[in-house]
């Protein structure tokens, strides 16, 4: 399978800018991105039950350029609701933020929206994207539940993997779809069960102390894994929040419609009053944090520094450090006329790729299922057919001693 999917080109320039932080709370591991200046109160990004931390690399690379501080985390495996908001609050004690606004799609969006009812005065603003306030539906709908934290990792890889819709795309629709699959592969099967369990915990939030006016609906129009009776619910919920509806997109309309969802997202946090800080960009370090102009000229003014070169060589050594360097040309832009060509040609690809990708992960799960159910198999009834040997053996050999006996 990875044999099959190519990582996009602005996918790795990202891996190679932004570094990927992995740190232990108490019994829980976190995997986060932090980009962009950190005066900044940050935009943290919420997946869902297919996505990971990198899913919204897209949102760190743009927003994080403009001046705004974005956060995408892997949500960590907790077992209930009270488990995740505990969870969720050290974590960002342990990363000394205090105040954020929340973007999170479907169960990320759920998960946003539970935190913000139990810890108000942390929440200052959210984006809820293709997301629900009950979760009673998905439990009626998975009967099987309460053995999810025993199912076998492809089981619940090829149950997610249901959820997400098959057919002829958009290219960029299947090009999102190719990546979000790529991340499944990635997930354990405590990640994958965890999640699964969340989404069937029965639950429903409950009012919220923020204001509608600092609430943003986002969806999209065509189609999704989320019901649209339950987005219909959101939206009765939050009658004054803003709407943001794309036309297309998906079920992952972050990856497909980036450049949409980008925009939405800063107008969101401009009318929140969220301001961005472009003069920090310059010195966003290897490390995600955003420097001064201040702290340049204290370092450039320390004297145990060794001389400072010449204008020429400074100003570009400057450029080169501070600077991100320009990165490959991304499927951000799709409005001029050479990419709509270049998306004609190679839609016929990508859609190739896509099968391919999709039947190797079937055989794959075929593989599994048959090894699965021999196991199973053997382990139940072979134990009967000995027991069955052993008694028809014992029988022979009585009749045999008795027919000896009577002779």
């Amino acid at each position: 399978m990875k044999g099959v999917f190519s990582a996009p080109g602005d996918y790795v320039y990202f891996k190679s800018q932004v570094p990927l932080h992995k740190i232990p709370i108490g019994t829980k591991q976190w995997r986060y991105y932090d980009f962009g200046p950190k005066v900044v109160p940050p935009l943290i990004c919420l997946p869902a039950i297919a996505g990971t931390a990198e899913v919204y690399y897209k949102q760190i690379m743009s927003l994080s350029m403009k001046g705004y501080r974005v956060i995408s985390i892997d949500i960590p495996r907790v077992w209930n609701h009270h488990e995740w908001v505990e969870a969720f609050e050290k974590f960002l004690d342990a990363i000394d933020v205090h105040h954020i606004h929340l973007y999170g799609t479907s169960l990320g969006g759920f998960l946003a929206q539970l935190f913000a009812q139990h810890r108000p005065r942390r929440v200052k603003s959210l984006i809820l994207s293709n997301t629900f306030l009950d979760t009673r539906s998905f439990a009626a709908a998975m009967p099987w539940a309460p053995v999810v934290s025993w199912t076998p990792s492809f089981l619940l890889k090829r149950y997610v993997l249901t959820g997400i819709r098959d057919g002829p795309h958009e290219p960029f629709i299947a090009d999102s779809v190719d990546f979000v699959v790529s991340q499944v592969e990635t997930l354990s099967r405590e990640d994958l069960a965890s999640r699964l369990t969340l989404t069937v915990d029965v639950a429903t939030v409950g009012s919220l102390l923020l204001s509608d006016s600092f609430i943003t609906v986002m969806d999209t129009n065509d189609y999704c894994a989320t019901p649209q009776e339950l987005k219909d619910q959101l939206s009765e919920r939050y009658p004054g929040a803003r709407r943001a509806y794309l036309k297309t997109g998906g079920d992952f309309p972050f990856l497909s419609r980036s450049d949409e969802v980008n925009l939405h997202l800063q107008l969101h946090l401009r009318r929140v009053g969220v301001e961005p800080r472009p003069d920090l960009v310059r010195g966003i370090s290897k490390d995600g944090s955003g420097g001064s102009q201040s702290d340049k000229n204290q370092k450039k003014e320390d004297p145990d520094d060794p001389p400072p070169k010449d204008d020429k060589e400074s100003s570009e050594s400057a450029s080169s450090e501070s600077q991100l360097p320009p990165g490959p040309e991304s499927s951000e832009s799709h409005g001029t006329e050479e990419q709509v060509l270049n998306n004609a040609k190679t839609s016929a690809i990508g859609y190739e790729e896509r099968v391919k990708l999709l039947n190797a992960l079937m055989q794959k799960e075929q593989i599994r299922i048959s090894k699965f159910l021999m196991q199973f198999t053997w382990g139940i009834f072979l134990p009967h057919l000995i027991a069955s040997n052993v008694v028809l053996l014992y029988s022979n050999s009585t009749f045999c001693w008795k027919r000896g006996q009577i002779a």
